[in-house]
């Protein structure tokens, strides 16, 4: 493959450790286990790289919905999928309203298990692109001034030069210039491309007179 996927398999009963990471490396994942989620969180804290986190809701001393909240909250942004008993779904319904995207119950199928990682990791890479892209967005839409941010703004609600320029009581000359050089340091090529940067950003049109 092209890309390694990595998953993270966070159980306390060792022969599901085993039996889950056997899975998955036949699978051609690259499968790490951990007996417990504090093992898990502490690896993460030290340095992890992405991949799926199959994670048992139904452990000892931190149990998975605690290991769920920690992450986020330490900044580790990866894609998880629980495994719960069988008949437990209210938790695994829990677990998806902190952000798990899927759900797994025991006694597990592999091919439901396999789909389930492939699919969070395929989603969560997605996710991480499109995190990227906005920051670096937001970036350039930092290069702007005020008022050129304005004329971007009034771009993405649709306006024209001339609308522009009566809404901020500027010349139409005076709003060409702005948007040329918001352009530039946009790195745009156009007005679309430079709408398109704008609403990745999460910069929103002015409201409208009505």
């Amino acid at each position: 493959m092209d890309e390694e996927r990595i998953a993270y398999v966070v159980d306390d009963e060792a022969v599901v450790r085993r039996s889950v990471v056997m899975l998955l490396d036949a699978a051609g994942f690259k499968a790490t286990a951990f007996e417990s989620g504090e093992s898990f969180l502490a690896a993460a804290a030290a340095g992890l790289p992405f991949g799926c986190l199959l994670l048992d809701l139904r452990m000892p001393g931190m149990d998975g919905l605690a290991v769920q909240r920690e992450p986020a909250a330490r900044g580790i942004d990866m894609p998880v999928v629980v495994i719960t008993a069988h008949g437990d779904v209210p938790v695994a319904v829990q677990a998806m309203k902190l952000g798990a995207v899927d759900f797994i119950e025991k006694p597990y199928d592999g091919e439901a298990l396999l789909r389930a990682a492939g699919a969070a990791l395929a989603g969560g890479a997605e996710r991480q692109a499109q995190q990227r892209e906005a920051a670096e967005a937001a970036e350039r839409l930092a290069l702007l001034t005020p008022r050129e941010s304005e004329v971007v703004r009034g771009l993405v609600a649709g306006r024209q030069n001339k609308e522009i320029a009566r809404d901020l009581q500027l010349s139409p000359r005076t709003v060409e210039v702005h948007r040329a050089n918001a352009m530039e340091k946009l790195g745009a090529r156009s007005v679309s491309e430079a709408v398109r940067l704008a609403l990745v950003a999460g910069i929103a049109a002015p409201a409208q007179e009505g």
